[in-house]
């Protein structure tokens, strides 16, 4: 991995960050093609390198609610490799759930990617090398990153479109938790937890912060996620070369505000651009595909009718 690219700035001093919304009917529709034309104008320096994609995969998950689906995972492959990537793989470490290998075969993920012996890593009990934190937004000093995070040259974030029943929303930086491995911290790796949610995510996004993030919206999740909440159709792929963009344009296609979430907030200090006259957005506006998210009561004042 390149640090250089994880580099932290003001937000005053990054140029405009890009952002496309691409409508997705469904998993069924043309994605490749879709994903293609998208990120070939984005023009990505991936030719001849390893590039990891992080998904988001929590438990057993038939019915493509919780998890990203396999099919936006397989076609976001492709496309890398069409791109000219030397090799693309695909990465995660469950917090919830021990037996990785049980949630690829029930998402039926080999059916989408061909063999995973490869192409798949399960990070959780990857070969696992110590690094300095670059921030000290938690009390952490250091994590154990895996050996295929940190020998990666382009990380791309891949979460789902989902609420959080402890932080508002769970996007492309909420997802790189999934980074730190279960072989040294354990299920559901509580050592974020007592160090704070929000710090945590500060920290691993500002030692191994990904390049670039897709987001499956096509059905997301709403009210009490990022598991136990209804499925939310937004049929949306939001993606672009600045997490803390991607996932303010997130909220804000789900009708929240990214500004009162608090860690993307505080994300939007130094890590990206929070505010919309900084996104320059492609594809679909985000008031074309504007659709509003229901969150638990605790999150009310999320919602960008709240107050009014």
């Amino acid at each position: 991995m390149s640090y250089a690219q994880a580099s932290l700035m003001p937000s005053f001093a990054r140029p405009p960050s890009r952002v496309a919304i691409v409508p997705c009917p469904g998993y069924d529709r043309n994605l490749n093609a879709a994903l293609f034309d998208t990120l070939r104008e984005f023009d990505l320096p991936v030719n001849g390198k390893k590039v990891l994609l992080k998904p988001n995969f929590v438990e057993p998950d038939p019915e493509g609610i919780i998890n990203t689906h396999p099919a936006v995972v397989g076609a976001v492959r492709e496309t890398f490799l069409r791109l000219g990537a030397a090799t693309v793989r695909v990465a995660e470490g469950p917090g919830h759930e021990r037996d990785t290998e049980a949630i690829v075969e029930t998402i039926r993920l080999r059916d989408y990617m061909g063999p995973l012996l490869d192409s798949f890593v399960d990070l959780n009990l990857d070969e696992v090398h110590a690094v300095d934190l670059r921030t000290r937004a938690s009390k952490l000093k250091r994590l154990y990153f895996p050996r295929s995070v940190l020998e990666a040259d382009y990380i791309v974030s891949l979460p789902k479109l989902k609420t959080h029943h402890w932080v508002g929303v769970t996007l492309s930086l909420k997802n790189m938790f999934g980074v730190v491995p279960g072989c040294c911290y354990g299920w559901p790796k509580n050592v974020l937890h007592w160090a704070g949610i929000t710090p945590s995510i500060l920290d691993i996004n500002s030692t191994v912060r990904p390049d670039f993030a897709i987001v499956d919206g096509i059905i997301g999740m709403e009210g009490n996620g990022p598991i136990q909440g209804s499925p939310k159709a937004s049929a949306v792929l939001i993606m672009g070369d600045d997490p803390v963009a991607v996932d303010a344009t997130c909220a804000r296609v789900m009708g929240l505000v990214p500004e009162r979430i608090d860690y993307l907030a505080k994300a939007g200090l130094l890590l990206g651009h929070l505010q919309a006259d900084k996104i320059r957005q492609l594809g679909a506006s985000v008031a074309s595909v504007k659709t509003p998210f229901a969150v638990l009561p605790a999150f009310q004042k999320l919602v960008a009718a709240y107050g009014k």
